[in-house]
Order: C-alpha cells, then structure tokens, then sequence
C-alpha cells in the first residue's frame, strides 16, 4: 500500500530554499528557544519557591491532605510522554514527505494532549470535592499544587491549540520539505511541556 505523500503544492521543488526563509530560519529559531528559556525562569522560581516552603514546614503533606493519587498521574504522564513520542515521529515523517503518517501522528499528538487535559481536570473535581483539598483553602500545599500545575495545564491547553493550526496549515500547503520552522518550534514546545511535567511529578507526587 503507498504511503500517502506531501500535498501537491508542497512537492514543487524550485532547487534551492527560499533565501528569505533560510536567512531568516535561525534567528527565528534562536527567538524561539529564548522564549522557552523565559519559561524555564517562570516555571524554576515557582517549583524553588514553592520546595523552600515544603523544606520549611513540619511534615509533607501538611496534616489533613492525603498524599496524592500517584497511580492516576502516572498513567495520566503516560498519556502525555505518549504524545511526545508520537510529536516527534510526526516531524520525522514530514522530513521524509510521509504525508498520510504524519497528519495520523499529529493527530495522535493532540487527541493525547486532549485526554491528559481530561485526566487532570478528572483530578482536580477529586482533590475539590472528595478529598476538600483547593487552591486558597489548603495552604501552602494547595497554592502550589494548584498553581504549578494549573500553569502546566495551561501550556499544554496553548499546545493543542497550537498544533492543531499547525495540522491545518500542514494540509493547506503553508510548510514544505524545506521549509517547515512551525513543526520544529511545536515540536521544542511539546518536548517543553514533557519536560516541565517529569520535574512536577516528581516533586508532588514522588518526593
């Protein structure tokens, strides 16, 4: 069976990238991963706030919060390294014009992103109403948690947005073989939120 190839206005081949495209290709490159960098900053003085709190206190977790359900948020982080898995697969296939491979990855990627969206607003209607545990009635615990993980959520909610456009933009020609920084910069994005999110299940819910 063929595998299903670039769209048509995307196979034409004019012998060289557009000079504009790769003058312009790593500065925009470089813009992008400083702009990670400022959210690696963001991200870093909540998550040291937030473990010189917990250092300081007596006891962790505070008296009257029971530990977090740590079988649900590792299968619900499957969910998500999925999905970076299935990101980065979807961008080895564009490179290699395997049109009908990556649209089904990218695809994969969001529905992903989609059900670990799902599995924490499932967590967070558990922690509110079963165990009474919320951002401004649990103290430093629940601003933490709540916060962290909200903005977590948050990056991941612009994530799916983002690379659903990217699908689109895909299928109306705007990327080719040579030129496609969008699907790269998504790609730095997803592999971001995965990031972010191994540092924040390990300091709720292991540590």
């Amino acid at each position: 069976m063929a595998v299903a190839t670039l769209p048509h206005a995307q196979t034409a081949d004019h012998g060289e990238v557009d000079r504009l495209y790769a003058e312009t290709r790593d500065l925009r490159l470089n813009g992008f991963l400083l702009f990670l960098v400022s959210d690696v900053v963001l991200f870093s003085s909540f998550i040291f706030a937030y473990l010189y709190m917990r250092n300081t206190g007596q006891g962790w977790p505070p008296p009257g919060i029971n530990r977090l359900d740590v079988a649900f948020a590792a299968l619900n982080s499957v969910v998500l390294f999925g999905s970076g898995a299935t990101m980065h697969y979807a961008l080895e296939n564009w490179k290699h014009g395997n049109f009908g491979r990556y649209a089904g990855l990218m695809v994969a990627t969001i529905v992903l992103g989609a059900m670990f969206l799902c599995g924490q607003g499932y967590e967070y209607t558990t922690l509110y109403f079963r165990e009474h545990v919320s951002w401004a009635g649990s103290g430093i615990f629940g601003a933490s948690f709540f916060t962290l993980t909200g903005m977590h959520g948050f990056h991941v909610f612009v994530g799916v947005w983002y690379l659903t456009v990217l699908l689109l933009q895909s299928v109306h020609g705007v990327y080719t073989k040579q030129k496609y920084f969008g699907l790269t910069a998504g790609t730095l994005y997803w592999h971001f939120v995965d990031v972010i999110w191994v540092v924040l299940f390990s300091i709720f819910y292991l540590i």
